[in-house]
């Protein structure tokens, strides 16, 4: 037989059951202690009429006068049970000086003596005490009646315990009622605010809640994507490690506003956004990210739940990629032209033109292999003459005659490890393809490219872009991309590398990253970006790049540091 598990009651539950034992446990309490509070209050009350009626009657000169007569009940019987109904206690007795009755209100008991404690009263000493007598428990009170300062009678009135304890009970079922209204009160109070309780937790209960913490809390730290949580006003409620680390930021932020982080006005701009975000690449000083945010909403907006990713390697692997496929396609369209050329050949051969076509083959692998010496020749660092001789074929294809400046000279081995061929790839490819759809379709179009090193120099250009530590001593890389297109206006200097600034039409993914992102690159070595126009129209772009190994000590260059003067139209 399966036994079923009993679930452990809801947080909600819990303390709703806690809260009304609480609530029932001092309500009753305050009603015992008010009930044993009012039963002694009444008892002291009723000594205090019993002892002012006793006190009322001895003093009268009625009674004095009734004491002296032949027969005192005749005239004080009837006076005692006057006396009783007006102030309302259960027996007055008046009694001579021995407590012989002379009146009661059993008239059967008169003339009997009278059950308590008389010594006092007839010492002249008026006193109260609770005494069984023929009536049962009463609260009494003795007096003399003094004549002269001799007592003459006794006088007790007194009114039962069991009238006492109905008065206590009357008192206590209102208390009792007013007790229960405040019960339910409370009840219906507290079964309202747990009610909305459970909504808050989900009807858990706390070890599901503290287990939820613990994961929430191991899985914060664990994954490596951004998460940053917002409240309503877009302050930061939550940030784990990645987040820190993805946007930049140090210290204790909880708490503190969006705008307040240092972020690009951008990224600021989409985190603060009310509508969702979804898959949008943004760039930090360091990083290339993809944020997503939803807005967290549960009848009001609560707040934005914000997820970062990094993609700056995929970012530099994609551009590597497009100059790869760049390259690609040059070479499907040099195997095109070679065998155009091949056919060429062939048919010379068949029209027994032996010798053209050998004159043709020859000019043909003589430009071929001008073209990979003079860019080999200018630039002999492997990836940066790979990227070129792509770019070269690429631009061609597109009616764009692609330059290797004469001053050009950046031999193999020369650059750092700090400075990765990856982040060369990006700069200058990015440069060159931005600098060829400028120049396409102008007269003439040409794109002039320099890469050389030199001495570092000091001071800031109109239209630069520096970096924290750039521009110190040393040597630098100069890698400079000129166009012959309709250049940059100078009121657009600065705004060309941001991302989203774009003078050309929309496509597929949008336009603005390529120059965003060599800024990024240059910025993160340390370097300056500059762009101004070219002396033959067009823009020019020169980005600089510190040599410097760690230490700080500038590499000797393989030759001199003038430029070379070779290269030349490629």
């Amino acid at each position: 037989m399966h036994l079923r598990v009993p679930r452990p009651r809801s947080l909600a539950g819990q303390l709703f059951a806690m809260q009304a034992v609480l609530i029932a446990v001092v309500v009753a309490g305050y009603a015992l202690f008010t009930y044993i509070s009012d039963r002694g209050q009444a008892q002291d009350a009723a000594g205090r009429q019993a002892r002012a009626v006793s006190l009322a009657i001895a003093d009268s000169p009625s009674v004095l006068e009734a004491i002296g007569s032949p027969d005192p009940t005749a005239r004080l019987q009837p006076y005692a049970v006057r006396v009783m109904r007006d102030t309302d206690v259960d027996f007055v007795t008046i009694m001579d000086p021995e407590g012989i009755r002379w009146t009661h209100p059993d008239p059967g008991q008169i003339g009997r003596p009278f059950r308590g404690h008389i010594e006092r009263a007839q010492r002249g000493q008026t006193f109260t005490e609770t005494y069984t007598g023929t009536l049962g428990p009463s609260v009494r009170a003795v007096t003399p009646v003094l004549d002269d300062g001799r007592v003459v009678g006794l006088v007790s009135a007194g009114i039962k315990v069991e009238e006492i304890s109905k008065r206590a009970q009357e008192q206590l079922t209102a208390l009792l009622g007013v007790a229960a209204g405040a019960l339910l009160l409370g009840a219906v109070g507290t079964y309202v605010i747990n009610a909305r309780l459970r909504r808050h937790t989900h009807g858990m209960n706390a070890d599901e809640l503290s287990r939820m913490h613990d994961y929430h809390q191991a899985a914060l730290h664990a994954v490596r994507e951004g998460l940053l949580m917002l409240d309503g006003q877009y302050r930061v409620a939550l940030i784990n490690d990645g987040g820190r680390e993805l946007l930049g930021v140090a210290g204790d932020v909880v708490g503190a506003s969006v705008a307040d982080l240092g972020l690009p006005a951008q990224l600021t701009g989409a985190l603060l956004a009310s509508e969702p975000r979804v898959d949008e690449v943004h760039l930090t000083d360091r990083r290339v990210l993809v944020v997503n945010t939803s807005p967290v909403s549960g009848g009001e907006r609560r707040g934005t739940v914000v997820t970062l990713r990094d993609v700056t390697e995929l970012q530099s692997l994609m551009g590597e990629l497009n100059s790869e496929r760049g390259f690609t396609q040059a070479l499907r369209s040099q195997a095109h032209e070679a065998a155009n050329r091949l056919h060429t050949v062939v048919s010379l051969i068949e029209l027994g033109r032996a010798e053209e076509a050998v004159d043709f083959a020859t000019a043909e692998l003589e430009l071929a292999q001008a073209l990979t010496d003079q860019v080999v020749a200018a630039v002999s660092e492997p990836v940066l003459a790979a990227l070129l001789l792509g770019k070269t074929a690429q631009a061609n294809e597109r009616g764009v005659e692609l330059v290797v400046s004469r001053e050009s000279r950046l031999d193999d081995g020369l650059l750092p490890p700090s400075l990765p061929a990856r982040d060369l790839v990006t700069i200058l490819g990015n440069l060159v393809d931005n600098a060829v759809d400028a120049a396409q379709g102008r007269v003439p179009s040409r794109v002039t490219v320099a890469a050389y090193t030199e001495a570092a120099r000091g001071g800031e250009v109109s239209g630069t872009v520096p970096a924290a530590g750039g521009g110190g001593g040393g040597s630098e890389l100069v890698l400079r991309v000129s166009d012959t297109g309709a250049g940059v206006d100078p009121a657009h200097a600065d705004l060309v590398f941001q991302r989203g600034f774009s003078t050309k039409p929309a496509g597929e993914g949008g336009r603005g990253l390529g120059l965003a992102l060599v800024s990024q690159a240059v910025q993160r070595h340390g370097g300056t970006l500059t762009v101004t126009e070219a002396p033959g129209g067009g823009a020019r772009f020169e980005a600089r790049l510190p040599l410097n190994d760690p230490q700080g000590r500038a590499p000797a260059p393989d030759a001199p540091a003038g430029r070379r003067a070779a290269g030349g139209a490629v």
